[in-house]
């Protein structure tokens, strides 16, 4: 029975997935209105609480643990007050967003919590602190009526952290990525993304000529030159793409995009030449297999993953993902391929890509410069980083160290990425206002 029970809850997690992707995709396609949404947002909501249901009591059942239930219970809890909360304190947000930063999340604490009991209970608070927090974001910045004034500050805030790392940063696998706190473990590249959309945004609003426009490079440059020399190639990628696009954005200038990108070419291949854990991690991509016992072991691990999962998965709790070193971080993604299958891995991505297409349609329709620039550059910043996550796990890329928004293990990285979504809902609010 409890065989028959697994079965069945495996290929209803993805048809619930499948459902909730498509009232979201309906809602942007139609979009009739906030009053007409509300009945896309609620079904939603409804297939979520039934995704988290079926997962919990599937782990529950096969474990014999009572703590699944009770910690599926509080993250359902925790997320279905927050929706509601954030609706209660907002004459209008865009809810499709909301329930699929939700959805991110609940996927993420599902798998979590199979991979590693302990390190999803420090997820799960850092969740509710980020959550807490981050629904308040769009009421402060409301309150300020320059922030756009202060894009020299935004820069200093930004390179300065990046710097404490560079100097006192703890070393992991080749790259300085955090320092430690009173026993708290900071990572402040993911916070930085944040404080580096605002200095850019700020800076092109307040642009007039090419000098302005130089002067953002250099500032830009600064700051992806310490990631690079914090070996956080990552982190520095991310950077670099998120503003080249702001730029082109603000100048819809082809001929400076083709230079930022081509310069971008050049210093790949200079980071290739200088750092060796780049050069390990471009044979491992290359070859892994003819590796496999060394530098493509994570790789390889990751593929078995992806190939045992197959479409549907194994089941939850049937696959063997910690198998794959830093799967909680690096390879989230093949972990959740392997247990609830290629399928599910496909829908979540469709997850990713519809939030990507409101916040770039938020970029289109927000007013002004300055929300419209920094919307653009979180949108760019968010979807680049699902792009670098999966295409390493998947061996479409070489591999870069970053975790997947609101799904990998990582207190900097949810708290970054839930902050990001809330500035976002400003600028829906801001836009509806006005």
């Amino acid at each position: 029975m409890l065989y028959i029970y697994t079965e069945i809850t495996k290929y209803l997690i993805i048809l619930f997935m499948a459902l909730f992707l498509a009232e979201g995709i309906l809602s942007e396609v139609l979009r009739d209105g906030y009053e007409a949404a509300s009945g896309f947002v609620i079904r939603q909501r409804i297939y979520m609480v039934i995704i988290m249901i079926l997962a919990y009591s599937t782990m529950t059942l096969k474990t014999g643990k009572l703590d699944y239930a009770f910690f599926g219970l509080f993250v359902m809890v925790m997320l279905v007050a927050v929706l509601i909360l954030t609706n209660m304190l907002y004459s209008y947000t865009d809810n499709i967003l909301l329930n699929n930063m939700a959805m991110m999340i609940n996927v993420g604490m599902i798998i979590l919590i199979r991979l590693n009991f302990n390190k999803s209970l420090k997820q799960l608070i850092i969740a509710v602190f980020s959550l807490g927090l981050a629904m308040f974001i769009p009421m402060l910045l409301s309150k300020f009526e320059f922030i756009n004034d202060y894009g020299y500050i935004y820069a200093l805030a930004g390179i300065l952290p990046l710097l404490v790392v560079l100097i006192l940063g703890v070393t992991t696998n080749g790259s300085k990525l955090s320092f430690t706190i009173l026993g708290i473990t900071i990572q402040p590249s993911e916070l930085v993304k944040i404080i580096f959309v605002f200095c850019i945004a700020a800076l092109f609003s307040k642009a007039k000529n090419y000098v302005d426009i130089v002067i953002t490079i250099v500032i830009a440059a600064i700051h992806v030159l310490v990631l690079v020399l914090s070996k956080d190639l990552g982190s520095a990628l991310i950077f670099f793409v998120a503003y080249i696009f702001m730029m082109f954005i603000f100048t819809h200038n082809y001929l400076l995009f083709g230079l930022a990108l081509v310069s971008g070419t050049v210093a790949s291949f200079i980071a290739y030449k200088v750092f060796t854990h780049v050069q390990v991690r471009v044979a491992a991509f290359l070859d892994p297999f003819s590796v496999i016992d060394r530098e493509g072991y994570q790789i390889g691990q990751s593929l078995f993953a992806l190939g045992c999962g197959n479409f549907f998965g194994m089941g939850l709790t049937k696959g063997a993902p910690n198998d794959i070193p830093f799967v909680e971080s690096d390879f989230i993604f093949s972990a959740i391929c392997e247990e609830m299958g290629a399928l599910f891995g496909i829908l979540l991505l469709g997850i990713c890509m519809l939030s990507f297409v409101i916040i770039m349609r938020t970029s289109i329709e927000a007013k002004g410069k300055f929300r419209r620039i920094l919307a653009a550059g979180i949108g760019v910043m968010y979807i680049f980083q699902v792009f670098l996550t999966v295409g390493g796990g998947i061996k479409f890329i070489p591999l870069t160290g970053v975790t997947l928004p609101f799904v990998s293990y990582g207190g900097s990285s949810i708290l970054s990425s839930v902050i990001m979504f809330f500035i976002v809902e400003w600028v829906i609010m801001e836009a509806y206002d006005e």
